[in-house]
């Protein structure tokens, strides 16, 4: 038996600084524990490039902060885990949905598969013809601070070259997981921001990157806009999820806790630079 579509709402929220970007996405997280907003799509911009790493993730000797600042980077540590991502010239998505859903599965994995769904058919509805990752073709032993040198559960690629990546966490009752969708990847400030023993491995590397990722603009026959990419998104998760979407936003109040949480969280070098304490 067929289920009822569930209905979304959608975020539309822009270009903001690295802080407000995290802090939002929090935010909607808290809000939908609380039973205040439905479950929420998101996408979202960036003002200025942006390395974000994960919860988890040991930046002290895996981050070069001189190249953060030649490049006038902004650095901000995520909600979720993974490793490092670089967001620049990109569309970025999040959501937010109970764990009580009947479609969203205990496993991680299972999880993982249902909403890439979404990403799958935004995708094709954008041209690009992928396919999923397999992780157990694909896992080595290997472990990186790059986001995009390896594909996770159900991420997509494109001729074994991933193009998309996301995150994970589970918290309060509700799962979010956001992801990188890029247009272009700038491998020269990427490589730079990364520590290195030597710069012949810098250089090395940056040059394997061009085998392990690709970005849409780099197989798409047509200029793919950050306007066009939202749009074929939507309809991809709408197609994908089999769900219906109603207009979301945000009132004062709502953006004056965002900005309030940007400024004590997401801007602080105790979160940032230090290992997160526990809890959200």
């Amino acid at each position: 038996m067929k289920r009822v579509k569930d209905t979304w709402g959608l975020l539309h929220s822009g270009y903001n600084d690295a802080a407000v970007n995290m802090a939002l996405d929090e935010c909607l997280l808290l809000w939908h524990s609380k039973g205040e907003i439905p479950p929420v799509l998101r996408f979202y911009g960036w003002e200025r490039p942006t390395l974000s790493v994960g919860h988890f993730q040991k930046v002290e000797r895996s981050i070069d902060f001189t190249g953060v600042e030649r490049h006038k980077c902004q650095f901000v540590r995520r909600l979720t885990g993974g490793s490092a991502v670089l967001h620049d010239d990109e569309l970025t998505y999040s959501l937010v949905v109970s764990e009580d859903k009947p479609y969203i599965a205990d496993s991680i994995r299972k999880a993982y598969y249902t909403l890439s769904k979404g990403i799958l058919e935004g995708f094709r509805e954008l041209g690009i013809d992928v396919d999923y990752s397999r992780p157990e073709e694909h896992f080595t032993r290997e472990t990186t601070a790059v986001c995009f040198e390896r594909p996770s559960d159900y991420e997509m690629l494109v001729e074994g070259k991933k193009i998309s990546g996301h995150a994970q966490t589970r918290k309060k009752g509700v799962l979010l997981q956001h992801g990188s969708l890029p247009f272009t990847i700038n491998k020269q400030m990427l490589f730079d921001l990364f520590a290195f023993s030597t710069e012949e491995l810098r250089a090395r590397k940056r040059d394997d990157f061009s085998n392990k990722a690709i970005a849409m603009n780099d197989v798409s026959k047509e200029l793919i806009t950050y306007e066009k990419a939202e749009k074929a998104f939507e309809i991809g998760f709408q197609r994908g999820l089999d769900l219906e979407f109603t207009p979301f936003e945000l009132t004062k109040e709502q953006w004056d806790e965002v900005h309030a949480l940007a400024d004590s969280k997401y801007r602080s070098e105790e979160w940032n630079f230090k290992k997160a304490k526990a809890g959200v």
